[in-house]
């Protein structure tokens, strides 16, 4: 019985088949939170401003995407990308003040 609708939706190319990827809710607070973790890591690493500055701002981008209210982000995860962000901003702006004091 559903092998013959299996049939006929692999008759039909790609393409034109439905193609609606279901997150759940658990998905985009982990895909936000370990993409957040890349970054902060990366930006413990970089070794110019402009990548310090470029992973200080995606971090921020993740941490916006929580506020959108209804797309199944959690309370946790927002917490916890604000404690990532502010890290961030500490290790950003130390760097900068060590730039400074070296280039003095």
């Amino acid at each position: 019985m559903t092998s013959t609708s299996r049939i006929a939706e692999t008759d039909i190319p790609l393409s034109e088949q439905d193609r609606h990827p279901l997150m759940s809710e658990s998905d985009i607070n982990t895909i936000l939170l370990n993409g957040a973790q890349i970054s902060l890591t990366k930006l413990k690493r970089a070794g110019s401003f402009n990548a310090r500055l470029y992973y200080y701002a995606e971090i921020g981008v993740y941490l916006e995407v929580t506020l959108s209210r209804g797309a199944g982000i959690s309370d946790a995860t927002r917490e916890e990308l604000e404690a990532i962000h502010k890290e961030a901003t500490h290790i950003h702006m130390d760097a900068n003040k060590l730039l400074n004091i070296l280039e003095e």
